[in-house]
């Protein structure tokens, strides 16, 4: 059982559904996290099963906030509109009321790319960072992140401005690279197109590169030809977890304050 003092995180991706009590004094895993396959068939209630499996392994008590990480963009009180790595039958769920009657209990879900910036903001790469911090994540597609001052600009999808007449992650995304079997070289000119589109109309302190491509960037960082300060995430794979449970602490005590 973990401690009630302690937040809990859960990341549901399109392939794995991950959970960890989280110490938000330090940002690490309290214990270590449990991971489970995401169903094949990834309807609400299948998804929903996961959480709860989670949920239980840790004896999670009440009282204790959880935050859910979820790849789409979230609006409290409003039904999905979008749905991409997960079955399309979550279209039109109030995606924080379904989770909170299908656990039993309050969660506070937010969009991946949103909490794995925060989480960034409040224990990585840009702790401590004033001004405007732009997260970004490099993977099947680009994932965004705003913090401004600490704060969460939710729900942006940079990944999909328009560069050279297209989408920016056809173009940028480290899935580009593998799939046009581009050099390191030619990719980081591609996202020196990509963050100076950015830089121009944002004007950020400093970029934030996670995914699982950040853990080689000295391969690409030296060809990314920009102004503004780029840092690899210091939180890896676990920055989704961590910034949903500093989520999921936060609105609760505006919950409190209320």
């Amino acid at each position: 059982m973990i401690e009630t003092d302690q937040a809990f995180g859960i990341d549901i991706g399109g392939s794995g559904i991950k959970g960890a009590p989280v110490n938000l004094e330090t940002g690490e895993f309290a214990q270590e996290r449990l991971r489970i396959p995401t169903p094949q068939e990834s309807t609400p209630e299948a998804v929903a099963g996961v959480v709860r499996e989670i949920l239980d392994a840790f004896e999670v008590a009440d009282g204790t906030p959880v935050g859910i990480a979820f790849p789409a963009p979230v609006h409290v009180g409003r039904p999905l509109h979008f749905m991409g790595n997960l079955d399309q039958s979550w279209l039109g769920v109030d995606i924080n009321q379904f989770m909170s009657e299908s656990t039993g209990r309050r969660v506070h879900v937010v969009n991946d790319g949103d909490a794995a910036g925060l989480g960034e903001a409040l224990y990585g790469s840009a702790r401590n960072v004033g001004g405007l911090v732009i997260a970004t994540t490099l993977g099947t597609g680009i994932g965004t992140a705003l913090i401004m001052d600490g704060i969460l600009i939710p729900n942006t999808e940079l990944g999909h401005i328009i560069l050279d007449g297209t989408d920016a992650e056809k173009l940028a995304a480290d899935s580009a690279r593998t799939r046009e079997e581009l050099s390191w070289k030619k990719w980081g000119a591609r996202l020196t197109k990509y963050y100076r589109a950015l830089e121009h109309y944002l004007a950020p302190e400093i970029f934030v590169v996670g995914g699982g491509v950040s853990k080689k960037h000295e391969k690409f960082f030296p060809y990314i030809d920009i102004n503004t300060p780029i840092v690899p995430a210091a939180l890896l794979n676990t920055a989704g977890i961590v910034g949903a449970a500093a989520y999921a602490h936060k609105m609760e005590a505006l919950a409190t304050r209320a």
